[in-house]
């Protein structure tokens, strides 16, 4: 299994409105490394949330549900996967609280903090699950 790190925009897209939704498309990614990163899921991964407007801040847990394919709303070369929640945070994670924490110092979101999906390392999953308050 590989982990993830999914950016969205609350006021566009939130974890909340995916939770009343209970199945989404993840698309309109339109940055080349983030699109390879789509295309390397597999059904069955799990990603963290991350709402990147207002306080910044992992805000729970979906899973890919189903493999990479073609984005259906361009005829350029874009990718998309479906996914579904598993759980929200109790307690969301900042970007700051993330930056603080040394054992994420070399996660991909704090480094190269503008793209929109990036992978996790299995101990970064669980960090942040943990901190987050959640078992999975």
């Amino acid at each position: 299994m590989n982990y993830w790190i999914l950016k969205t925009e609350p006021e566009t897209y939130s974890f909340q409105d995916l939770l009343k939704d209970k199945r989404t498309t993840w698309d309109g990614v339109r940055n080349y490394q983030a699109r390879n990163n789509i295309r390397a899921m597999k059904e069955g991964d799990l990603a963290v949330i991350y709402e990147s407007v207002g306080p910044k801040a992992a805000v729970g847990v979906a899973k890919i549900a189903s493999p990479p394919y073609k984005e259906k709303k361009t005829t350029e070369d874009w990718s998309a996967v479906d996914i579904i929640p598993v759980k929200s945070f109790p307690t969301p994670i900042t970007l700051a609280d993330m930056k603080a924490d040394k054992s994420l110092k070399d996660m991909k979101l704090v480094r190269q903090s503008r793209l929109s999906v990036s992978p996790l390392t299995p101990e970064e999953f669980k960090i942040l699950v943990k901190r987050g308050g959640i078992k999975i």
